[in-house]
């Protein structure tokens, strides 16, 4: 079953939670400190733009630069860095000894890595800085549509008793201080009112493809009324991350033949017109490959219709990490009588990466006629008047899987896989004079939303 999820990227205010099961960083925010005497807030943080990157080769690696100024009337004693990033992109190297890496004590599948670092250290007025090594990170083998933030604040951004820490063992880190024309444009619109944090988002547009398939298969049949499972499929390579939870990343049309009446659907499924039902996936937050949804349909025949079958189609949608489109619709063929059976067009297992350890089937299945005795396996036709094929188990995902845990359908069979293709440890690229590193590319507009990630929260205990 794909992960269900909320919005992770959008930066919430007064809220301390996780929201859903792909938003890197979310903030709570306090009342604006007082006003300076020449108009400015104390301690008024901006951070610079981060600019995104298109056309990242999986294998490779990206540096995420952080430049901020003081542009208060006071100095601030400490600063924190944080940075959250998507599960396609990993530290490269080590952390240095005052930054940590933080997760849930429990990780699901679609929780974003964060990593905050802690500047005991001046940061006088009017000041601008960078940190003196640069966040690094492996772009993995399953990444497409990545995203990555960073954030300054005066505050330790995160506190969340249900997170466990893992500090870096390498050098302090410090910040160094730029010369006054190094610019530095920030604001982050949603601190509305709040000058103590900033913050900036960037796509890591990966080179990658993530095939969607459908497959549609008769799995019951008593008397008159047969179940169908229609399936959901990313066979892969790539996670497709979805961060906008209010809309869907595909939905697909199933129609049902005429002579048929359709007496039990799944909750996501609305009919639409006759004998046509619009029905929306689970594609919030990290969608693995291998993943699969299915989707149970229950018809009774009230009339044999020669040649009447079942459909299942996805959405006309631009798909451009999409490739293949030979199998994006499904067909199965209804034995209303007539003795022939079949499927067309479907897929399943055999052409999907089992990155969850999750399985399709092996394709769309048919029933046979006479007995009525169901058959699984193959993605062919099944000929033959009443004659009962059974095909072989459903496949299961292969050892190169990405992680999550396996899905089960009325046939299907998966396997635990490993934990993501993420490497652990953590990352800081020398930049060498402390001068930021700017990344190619141009910058896109980050949508506010994502699945299952900590929200970042102020500490008030200490301020109140």
């Amino acid at each position: 079953m794909l992960g269900t999820a909320a919005d992770r990227f959008r930066p919430l205010r007064r809220t301390a939670a996780a929201v859903g099961a792909i938003a890197l960083i979310a903030m709570g925010a306090a009342a604006a400190p007082a006003s300076a005497e020449d108009g400015r807030l104390a301690g008024d943080l901006f951070i610079q733009p981060l600019k995104s990157l298109a056309g990242v080769k999986t294998g490779s690696s990206v540096e995420l630069p952080v430049t901020f100024a003081n542009k208060g009337a006071e100095a601030r004693d400490k600063i924190f860095l944080s940075y959250t990033f998507s599960r396609g992109l990993d530290l490269r190297d080590g952390l240095p000894s005052n930054c940590y890496r933080r997760g849930l004590a429990v990780e699901s599948e679609s929780d974003a890595h964060i990593v905050i670092c802690e500047f005991d250290q001046t940061v006088k007025a009017g000041g601008i800085y960078a940190p003196e090594k640069t966040l690094a990170l492996n772009v993995l083998d399953h990444a497409l549509n990545e995203r990555a933030h960073a954030m300054v604040s005066s505050y330790e951004p995160l506190d969340d008793s249900d997170a466990q820490n893992w500090p870096g063992s390498g050098p302090a880190m410090k910040l160094i201080e730029l010369p006054s024309t190094t610019p530095v444009a920030g604001v982050d619109p949603h601190r509305a009112g709040d000058s103590e944090w900033d913050s900036s988002d960037l796509l890591v547009d990966a080179v990658n493809t993530a095939d969607f398939q459908m497959s549609v298969r008769e799995t019951e049949r008593v008397g008159k009324t047969l179940t169908m499972e229609a399936t959901f499929t990313n066979a892969g390579p790539a996670w497709v991350n979805h961060y906008d939870s209010e809309t869907s990343l595909t939905q697909f049309l199933l129609k049902v033949p005429a002579g048929t009446t359709v007496t039990k659907k799944d909750v996501r499924c609305r009919k639409v017109s006759a004998g046509s039902y619009n029905c929306v996936p689970y594609t919030h937050g990290s969608l693995r490959a291998g993943a699969t949804d299915p989707f149970l349909l229950t018809l009774r025949i009230d009339k044999a219709v020669p040649g009447a079958k079942v459909s299942v189609s996805l959405e006309a949608k631009a798909r451009p990490f999409d490739k293949n489109k030979k199998n994006d619709s499904a067909t199965l063929l209804l034995d209303n009588g007539t003795g022939s059976t079949g499927g067309s067009g479907s897929t399943g297992g055999s052409g999907s990466t089992g990155g969850d350890g999750s399985t399709g089937g092996s394709g769309s299945t048919s029933s046979t006629g006479g007995s009525g005795t169901a058959s699984s396996g193959g993605s062919g036709s099944n000929g033959g008047s009443g004659t009962a094929s059974a095909g072989g188990s459903a496949s299961t995902g292969g050892s190169g899987s990405t992680g999550g845990s396996a899905t089960t359908g009325s046939a299907t069979s998966g396997t635990s896989g490993s934990s993501g293709s993420s490497t652990t440890g953590g990352g800081l690229a020398n930049t060498g004079s402390g001068s930021t590193l700017p990344l190619a590319g141009a910058a896109a507009a980050i949508v506010a939303a994502g699945a299952g990630a900590i929200l970042l929260v102020r500490r008030r205990a200490a301020r109140s």
